[in-house]
């Protein structure tokens, strides 16, 4: 999905990170590429199928190499080679942050032991049905317990949680925070796409992913407001979030001046 890849790396941009590079299949570098001029990118070989050869993933686990941060999942897909990818990047970088979103945590559903204990941070992004699945559970029984299943959740695994929906819950198993902003017609597709690039490029500026997943919440959520506020939460669309991110930032730095 080229359209996720785009969102992702445009986000990581508005969010304040210098240099972005989108890894995506090589049959789909072009589309990605003119998605924003901005980012560079990174073909992943492929088979003729269109799937992800061995030889593609290691030079994938090897791109990432030098990341300050490494935001994974929208897009990918479900084939079954994705969780070789997803497994193989999260088991090779542990000293490397990962934001992991939409099929990244589809696929790992459940979480592994092998990626339990890593020394960077690792944030989880899930709307309550991909969090439903991690738990195997039903969307009713999170939605009905959200705050006590995502901080026991986020303590067992060692991991920041990020739970969406209303009052979108930020917890590392120890601290829990509500994120008051957003609107209803932020649940619309792309929208997590762009929270994930939002809070990879907060983490590559040295925020803990805490700190991160918290603010990007913020912001995230005031963009589509601020959106909202001058079209419509019926016409909201996920690109227009970048494009009010800057006033979003803008206005958080005035409400908490930096020292």
């Amino acid at each position: 999905m080229t359209g996720a890849a785009v969102l992702c790396g445009s986000a990581a941009l508005r969010g304040g990170a210098g240099i972005v590079q989108v890894a995506c299949p090589a049959d789909v570098q072009n589309v990605v590429a003119v998605g924003n001029p901005c980012y560079m990118t990174f073909g992943i070989p492929q088979y003729a199928t269109c799937t992800y050869s061995e030889a593609g993933i290691s030079e994938c686990v090897g791109f990432c190499q030098s990341a300050s941060v490494i935001a994974l999942g929208p897009g990918l897909g479900r084939r079954p080679e994705v969780i070789q990818l997803v497994t193989s990047l999260l088991e090779a970088h542990p000293t490397i942050p990962v934001v992991l979103d939409a099929d990244g945590i589809t696929v790992l559903s459940p979480i592994p032991e092998s990626i339990r204990n890593r020394t960077a941070p690792l944030v989880l992004t899930p709307h309550p049905g991909e969090f439903a699945g991690l738990l195997n559970m039903t969307v009713a029984e999170v939605q009905a317990n959200r705050e006590q299943l995502a901080a026991e959740f986020a303590r067992q695994h060692n991991v920041v949680l990020l739970l969406k929906g209303h009052r979108t819950i930020i917890t590392d198993g120890e601290r829990i925070a509500f994120n008051p902003t957003g609107n209803p017609g932020m649940a619309t597709g792309g929208s997590g796409d762009v929270l994930t690039g939002l809070i990879a490029a907060l983490i590559a500026q040295g925020l803990s992913g805490f700190d991160a997943a918290q603010l990007g919440a913020w912001v995230h959520g005031r963009a589509g407001d601020l959106a909202a506020s001058e079209g419509s939460q019926v016409s909201l669309i996920a690109s227009d979030l970048l494009d009010y991110l800057p006033r979003a930032f803008r206005e958080h730095e005035t409400v908490t001046p930096r020292p």
